[in-house]
């Protein structure tokens, strides 16, 4: 169904073919960090049909600073007019995929709805089991379409900042959720912030726990089981190195309906760009 939060690639198919009304946008989030012009150059050579393009760096962060982290959240100005001139309304639904077990469209999924938008879903599999399934593809670029009337409305109680995550480090009332591998969360390993470590008191969920290694998200009540310690009175705090990876576990947060849940959208790398606090937990 293409109302859940979670859509498959039949039912995106299903809606692409029969000529549906619904107002949709297809978002194309295909990313590398490592190689951050790769994305758009795979969508130029083939997308979803229809789709658009957003670049994690362009698009879905703002520039860098001292503080902040490697990829502050964007310009709610900027994003609102980026996501109006690509025809989005306030009822359409957005539909993100990527390729990396929802490593960037999570982050689209979570942004839309921080920004006040919640008809958003992420496709199930990504890009490669769209192409796997024998569903078509395309080099064409979609022709401009009429001016969206999008304006963004602020979730700002959805973040927090450092100040916050030093004052709960010690409350039973918060848990902080570090999301990245388990190498990095426990200092062996470090291949892209220049300290290792993790923030004092924070507890390790690896974002690749949420998907299939195939990216696949997990049946729901996988997603329950692995949030079953938290119980209703504890509030979660997400974190990952740069606030990206970290929507793929509010995604799953999402899914097993735990709410609220909220990012620290800065992470590890705004955590140790403050002098003297990069100690390693």
């Amino acid at each position: 169904m293409l109302t859940s939060s979670i859509v498959t690639a039949e039912s995106l198919h299903g809606y692409l073919t029969t000529g549906s009304t619904i107002d949709l946008k297809i978002i194309d989030c295909r990313f590398a960090l490592g190689d951050p012009d790769l994305g758009r150059q795979q969508y130029e050579t083939a997308h979803l049909p229809g789709a658009e393009y957003l670049d994690l760096n362009r698009d879905l962060s703002s520039p860098v600073q001292v503080h902040g982290g490697r990829h502050p959240l964007p310009d709610d100005r900027f994003f609102g007019a980026k996501l109006a001139a690509m025809g989005i309304n306030s009822d359409t639904l957005v539909i993100a995929y990527d390729d990396s077990r929802f490593a960037f469209a999570a982050r689209l999924w979570w942004l839309l709805r921080y920004y006040g938008h919640d008809r958003v879903a992420i496709l199930d599999g990504g890009y490669s089991n769209w192409v796997k399934a024998g569903y078509a593809v395309t080099a064409d670029l979609p022709q401009s379409p009429a001016h969206g009337d999008f304006q963004p409305q602020l979730q700002s109680d959805w973040i927090v900042d450092i100040d916050l995550v030093k004052a709960i480090q010690a409350s039973p009332a918060h848990l902080l959720i570090d999301s990245r591998e388990p190498d990095r969360y426990l200092g062996k390993t470090e291949p892209i912030d220049p300290v290792a470590g993790h923030i004092p008191s924070a507890v390790n969920y690896p974002w690749q726990g949420v998907s299939t290694p195939a990216g696949f998200a997990l049946p729901i009540e996988a997603h329950q089981q692995r949030w079953a310690a938290i119980s209703p009175d504890i509030e979660p705090i997400v974190y990952c190195g740069s606030g990206v990876t970290a929507c793929v576990n509010l995604f799953s947060l999402h899914l097993a309906g735990i709410a609220p849940a909220k990012l620290y959208p800065g992470s590890w790398s705004d955590w140790i760009s403050y002098e003297g606090i990069g100690d390693r937990g």
